[in-house]
């Protein structure tokens, strides 16, 4: 007798899918009023904000944080190619020639002092090399030439959201201890950020997306995420005050956007960032808690209404749809992203492009 298999569980493919089109969304509706205070926004929309791209004429570019992200990801192909081929890689070094790669997308010169990296597909997507408000603490780490480290950091007091919004994809590589995930993830925003609350912010948000795709539910890897932020030595403590103030207004429900912003912050530094993009996607659960994918209907009504919340208010929110986008597509998979939504992406063969290549060097598919 043949057993079907079970489809109410994403394979790991979708939900990389999933979690890198889904930032890639959240980052774009929020990129359309990024600098805009919630008046403004309401002034354009209405009084429920932006709630889709039809109301942007069908389209919006997405900006640096996606971009980002999909540098995080070729540097983790490349050092994952190196080890498939039997060649061990210092795979922060491989992540720093990446992001040196985007900076000069950006219009930026790399410094003398800092090696050139050979050229590899992501470079030759033109998309990629148009300038979307990259944050200055990004430019000017890596500018320095330097490679920054958690004991070395460049920028010692930056904790710009820089770090946490491209953080994503060490939560999507598989058979890697959650130790290990938080590492990779806090070394790599050491290139840029030196604050402990930037570095700690990343590692933590790739622990809830390595959770997530390991099968937890969406409160249950929520409540182990801020745990895991209040319960180490040297945490910086407004990391898990913010994540803690994200669950307690979560049980509220839907709060006005002066009320989020008054509890949780702007989103411009990096536990903020964290923080409203989490409250936003347990605030707007279904009757289910999140325990597990439900319906497609209702996956795709959950991305819809968590995205929504998590751009419109005074504050970064592009950032904060993103890593909105992020969690929801690592949990549900590719299939709970709105298909009109789809439609309006801006360059999704890109974004698809370099989730292949991490869903090869991961699982062998092609």
């Amino acid at each position: 007798m043949s057993i079907e298999p079970d489809t109410s569980t994403p394979s790991l493919k979708s939900r990389i899918h999933g979690c890198l089109l889904g930032g890639a969304l959240g980052d774009s509706l929020g990129y359309a009023v990024e600098f805009d205070s919630i008046d403004q926004i309401r002034g354009r929309f209405g009084t429920s904000g932006l709630t889709g791209f039809e109301a942007l004429a069908g389209s919006s570019h997405f900006s640096d944080d996606t971009q980002m992200t999909l540098y995080t990801v070729d540097g983790l192909v490349e050092a994952l190619e190196w080890a498939n081929s039997g060649v061990g890689a210092d795979v922060n070094a491989c992540l720093w020639l990446a992001y040196l790669r985007w900076l000069t997308t950006q219009g930026e010169a790399a410094p003398a002092s800092a090696p050139v990296a050979p050229s590899r597909w992501i470079d030759e997507q033109r998309v990629l090399h148009q300038r979307r408000h990259p944050g200055k603490a990004c430019i000017s780490g890596l500018a320095t030439g330097e490679m920054g480290t958690s004991i070395r950091p460049v920028n010692r007091e930056s904790k710009g959201c820089g770090t946490v919004m491209r953080s994503a994809p060490f939560g999507l590589i598989p058979h890697i201890t959650p130790d290990a995930v938080y590492k990779l993830s806090s070394d790599a925003a050491s290139l840029t950020h030196g604050h402990p609350s930037a570095r700690q912010s990343a590692g933590t948000f790739s622990l809830l997306i390595h959770r997530l795709v390991a099968g937890d539910g969406l409160r249950e890897a929520a409540a182990a995420a801020v745990a895991h932020a209040a319960g180490f030595e040297g945490v910086a403590p407004e990391l898990p005050d913010r994540l803690e103030g994200a669950l307690r207004l979560a049980g509220k429900g839907i709060v006005t956007p002066e009320e989020m912003v008054q509890a949780l912050g702007e989103g411009w530094v990096a536990e903020e960032a964290f923080a409203v993009a989490l409250y936003a996607v347990l605030a707007t659960l279904p009757d289910d808690g999140g325990a597990a994918p439900g319906a497609t209907a209702d996956q795709a009504q959950h991305f819809r209404s968590a995205v929504a919340l998590a751009v419109n208010h005074s504050g970064d929110s592009d950032s904060t749809g993103s890593i909105a986008g992020n969690i929801l597509g690592a949990f549900y998979g590719e299939d709970c992203l709105p298909r009109d939504w789809l439609d309006a992406l801006e360059a999704p063969d890109v974004i698809r492009g370099m989730a292949n290549q991490l869903v090869k060097v991961t699982t062998g598919e092609g």
